[in-house]
């Protein structure tokens, strides 16, 4: 019996490994290298030292003077994240640099050739996203302690201090909190195919368990992340160029295309994790139309393409919604209630960080009356406003 349920455990197991999910850190890329091959130690070194470059106003300089690089020699999955993070990072340090209205539009060859080159093999836009700065800039300091916040860091950071540290790895231990409950998928597929209603009340319990601890995982952030300097600092370096009016055309990437480009900042949208869990539960967020739903349509294109199809795959699978509301069953109908809650629960928290973070920054900066205009020209600066299904 032991060794059957063995067997069982593996094989449901494949169903995540094709679509590039681990089996301890979920949609994180487990066990990112730090370095890469010694030709492109000069990417790695500029990245590393982002910060210091910025304040003695070196940074602009140093990045013109770096190497036109192929890409090559850059063969592995890993070695591809490593280099598009940290093209990505001097990407967004280089726009923005000081973070005031010293603005760069064009994104000079040497890196926009090679980053283009990276983001076109591992199917992602060439900006900074959330499966870059918070899915694969992470290290153990313990290789074999565990992953708690006193035993990770990030690879590589911005202005503002810890702000970068703390924002990022909070997100990511949020994110592999979260995909405790999305490990229960096999047993729900399972279930719902063979109508076994005690085992797929038992998995939506434990959905529901697994993200209120996300959640608690999820307040730590005001330990770590100060409003202000995320507001005023960080998020400046999350920013996008679509639909920033400091950059309305976009950035123009020279050697690559002869017109700007146009694409969002990194967003916690961009996570795998929720919309998982809506296609999962059968949560609609993106029918009937309207801003919010196209929001979440587009911020799918910037997850890893595995990802992606992941997410449509699940979409195509038997509804354990539509099971769980045909079933005359009152503990199972609970049970489906008490996932659900906890999704919106953990979504409501998020709307408090956003106006937390963002808003209440915003309103101070702003003035009240602009408040609603400014929620909306910040989406894709490192959060954004859910809807609660």
């Amino acid at each position: 019996m032991a060794q059957n349920r063995t067997s069982s455990t593996e094989s449901s197991w494949e169903i995540f490994r094709k679509y590039r999910i681990d089996q301890e850190v979920g949609f994180a890329l487990p066990n990112p290298l730090e370095e890469l091959p010694e030709k492109y130690n000069a990417w790695i070194l500029t990245a590393k030292n982002l910060t210091e470059l910025i304040e003695a106003g070196q940074l602009r300089e140093e990045v013109e003077k770096l190497p036109m690089l192929s890409t090559d020699d850059l063969q592995e999955y890993e070695q591809q994240c490593l280099a598009h993070l940290a093209l990505g990072c001097i990407t967004m340090a280089y726009v923005w640099n000081r973070g005031d209205d010293d603005v760069q539009k064009v994104l000079p060859s040497n890196i926009a050739v090679p980053y283009c080159e990276l983001s076109e093999k591992l199917g992602l836009p060439p900006i900074l996203v959330y499966a870059d700065c918070v899915l694969a800039n992470w290290k153990k300091k313990d290789p074999s302690g565990p992953m708690t916040y006193e035993n990770m860091d990030i690879l590589f950071s911005f202005p503002g201090g810890d702000c970068s540290k703390g924002f990022f790895l909070i997100s990511l231990l949020v994110e592999t909190a979260a995909f405790s409950a999305v490990k229960r998928v096999p047993t729900i597929l399972s279930a719902v195919q063979h109508r076994d209603k005690e085992s797929l009340r038992q998995a939506l319990l434990d959905i529901a368990d697994c993200l209120r601890k996300a959640r608690k995982v999820f307040e730590e952030i005001h330990g770590y992340v100060d409003p202000d300097l995320f507001y005023n600092v960080l998020r400046k370096y999350l920013s996008g160029w679509k639909g920033n009016p400091k950059l309305p055309d976009g950035l123009l990437y020279e050697g690559v295309w002869d017109e700007p480009k146009q694409f969002a900042g990194g967003s916690a949208g961009q996570s795998s994790i929720f919309q998982c869990l809506d296609a999962l539960l059968g949560i609609q967020q993106t029918t009937g139309g309207g801003p919010a739903a196209e929001f979440i349509k587009e911020m799918r294109t910037y997850m890893p393409p595995a990802h992606q199809d992941f997410l449509r795959f699940l979409e195509t699978c038997p509804s354990a919604r539509e099971f769980v509301l045909s079933s005359d069953d009152a503990d199972l109908k609970e049970a489906y209630d008490n996932s659900v809650q906890a999704l919106v629960s953990l979504r409501n928290y998020h709307l408090g960080i956003v106006k937390t973070y963002i808003l209440d920054p915003a309103k101070m900066q702003s003035g009240e009356e602009k408040t609603e205009q400014v929620g909306q020209e910040h989406r894709g600066t490192g959060e954004e406003i859910y809807s609660s299904p």
